[in-house]
């Protein structure tokens, strides 16, 4: 085993944890070194899935400024959407995440105005011509029925831009808030708005294991 040093300093095991801005060398040699990070973020209404925005908008990476490294968003949700986020700086990861092949179900709660009829419901869950695409069957099921306001669970097995929100207003349905809870088996819990945590061991384990089997 050569010696070890980070930032000049050496190191021996157990003495530091490493970061991303470290300078690590083996001998004299230096290491590509590079740590990956992967979390959630529990998005607030109201900001730009975005890393900065030119109109000066809220923007999510004002979000996950501490996290110590700079990561990126998984996906996205509107501006108007809160909920499930992920992010890393592991481009690769990000990129299985992302394909067109990698369809992991998304759990989304929407708040619609009024007391929504069960034949609309059951419309929500099939097909539909959205902008010229029919979409897939979401599975569907009711929350909460109001005179005032509904709630319904809607999976998506698909990642259309504002599919929901287009399946709703052809429904004449109006959205009032829509959170998206859940990325196949990584829940968002009692993760507060705004803040953010890092995804377990396991669940990055088994985010990697599905998306490198399904590309």
């Amino acid at each position: 085993k050569g010696r070890v040093q980070v930032n000049g300093a050496v190191c021996k095991k157990g003495d530091t944890q490493l970061k991303e801005t470290d300078t690590v060398a083996v001998d004299g040699k230096a290491l590509n070194y590079r740590q990956f990070v992967y979390l959630m973020l529990n998005k607030p209404r109201g900001y730009l899935t975005s890393m900065s925005d030119d109109r000066g908008r809220p923007c999510v990476s004002e979000l996950v400024s501490d996290v110590g490294v700079r990561v990126y968003p998984i996906g996205r949700l509107d501006l108007e959407s809160e909920g499930l986020l992920l992010f890393t700086n592991d481009g690769d990861f990000a990129n299985r995440l992302m394909h067109p092949r990698y369809h992991k179900p998304k759990t989304y709660h929407v708040k619609l105005a009024g007391e929504i009829e069960p034949e609309k419901v059951q419309r929500l869950s099939e097909p539909m011509d959205i902008d010229g695409y029919m979409t897939k069957p979401a599975e569907v099921s009711l929350i909460t029925r109001k005179k005032e306001y509904s709630v319904v669970a809607i999976t998506l097995f698909e990642g259309r831009n504002r599919q929901i929100r287009k399946m709703c207003e052809k429904l004449s349905l109006h959205v009032l808030s829509l959170r998206r809870v859940s990325i196949g088996e990584v829940k968002l819990g009692d993760l507060r708005p705004g803040k953010w945590r890092y995804l377990t061991k396991s669940q990055v384990q088994m985010l990697k294991r599905e998306a490198k089997s399904d590309v």
